[in-house]
């Protein structure tokens, strides 16, 4: 069965820091660019960071670019989003997602997690 799993997040108080993780399984990851999506409140879903099959690539949203590092380990399928210095704004749903394109449109994505929750406190 081919899945995403996102785990991580939870509450966490401004200026702090979280990891969230995503365990595929199912597929061959290492032929997937995978990516990281968030979606707030009344807002539509948003890109934040994506990384190459390999992880020699990556690429940022703006407005977590210095804060956010992507990366994963293809040898456990896995992939992670350090998030530092959290801010009220970051609040959100955060996705997993895979393409087989790098991309920053979430409509290039095949697959997706079902989520997890960010709350920063301030």
């Amino acid at each position: 069965q081919v899945q995403l799993v996102e785990s991580g997040g939870g509450l966490v108080q401004a200026g702090g820091s979280s990891r969230l993780s995503c365990k595929a399984s199912g597929l061959i990851f290492s032929n997937y660019h995978m990516g990281w999506f968030r979606q707030a409140p009344g807002k539509e879903r948003e890109f934040v960071s994506t990384i190459s099959g390999s992880g020699a690539l990556t690429m940022y949203a703006d407005s977590v670019k210095g804060r956010f590092t992507i990366s994963r380990d293809n040898a456990n399928k896995m992939m992670y989003l350090q998030m530092n210095s959290l801010k009220s704004e970051d609040t959100a749903v955060y996705y997993c997602a895979a393409s087989l394109q790098l991309s920053s449109s979430s409509a290039k994505y095949l697959l997706w997690g079902q989520g997890t929750q960010v709350t920063v406190s301030s």
